[in-house]
């Protein structure tokens, strides 16, 4: 299976099936994946390095040039950017300037795109550091990993670090007030000889009591869309995903389905 990997700090706008029009925007190197996770359906691969190195990623003022330029040349077209999109080759958050950088995101999307969200996929990992989640409350879209019920399921799904510890993550989520959006991607199949299967009524039933406890604005069930790092996992069919979707709607959360 091949690995999809971003090859600019700042690339498309792309139509995002989440984000409309989607300037992303990778804070990681643009050969390799950097993360704090390594999920087995990971369309970057798996992971070989869980901290960015030095000089190998964007400073602020390249990044703060590079995002200027670019919002510059798209502003008034039609391809003016509904959504700035951190995402790229990893998590984000990784980056040491991260927090300056979303006040620099913030101020340019005032000046160039003022009908722009900004969005970050992220996998929360780094909440524990305060400047960190104090810059995700300030974005609009902060789009939450959470992947499972159990710290058992999450482990074997996203393969945090060993320091991880669900209920700790649980309540870093609900510090946010429920201004951001959980993303949670559903599947079966086996990795390393073993059955992985976060959609049991047993997993669904812990994951919506987690939900019914983070309360945040918004639920988006998904399914795998491109290849991913570990072989025998099943995309499940729409109907299915709108199943869970379901449940969480009578929580009176708005669920979004992206099969």
């Amino acid at each position: 299976m091949g690995v999809f990997l971003f090859d600019e700090m700042i690339f498309g706008p792309v139509r995002s099936r989440r984000l409309g029009v989607s300037l992303g925007l990778n804070l990681l190197p643009t050969y390799k994946k950097v993360c704090s996770f390594n999920c087995i359906y990971c369309e970057c691969g798996w992971t070989g390095e869980t901290r960015p190195e030095a000089g190998k990623i964007p400073n602020v003022e390249e990044y703060r040039l590079a995002l200027t330029a670019k919002l510059q040349q798209l502003q008034g077209t039609d391809f003016e950017p509904d959504s700035l999109t951190f995402a790229g080759n990893g998590e984000p958050t990784l980056h040491p300037d991260f927090a300056g950088i979303i006040d620099i995101t913030l101020a340019l999307r005032n000046q160039f795109a003022p009908k722009a969200t900004v969005s970050v996929l992220t996998n929360g990992s780094m909440l524990h550091k305060k400047e960190v989640a104090d810059a995700l409350k300030k974005v609009e879209n902060s789009l939450l990993k959470l992947d499972g019920g159990t710290e058992e399921t999450i482990r074997a799904i996203n393969g945090p670090a060993k320091a991880f510890n669900l209920r700790a993550y649980v309540e870093q989520l609900k510090a946010f007030n429920g201004r951001l959006v959980i993303q949670s991607l559903f599947l079966r199949g086996q990795h390393n000889g073993v059955a992985i299967d976060n959609t049991t009524d047993q997993e669904i039933d812990a994951w919506l009591k987690l939900i019914s406890e983070i309360k945040p604005a918004k639920v988006m069930v998904y399914a795998i869309e491109r290849d991913t790092a570990a072989h025998n996992l099943v995309k499940l069919p729409k109907d299915e995903l709108e199943q869970i979707a379901q449940k969480v709607r009578q929580l009176g959360i708005e669920t979004e389905v992206f099969a």
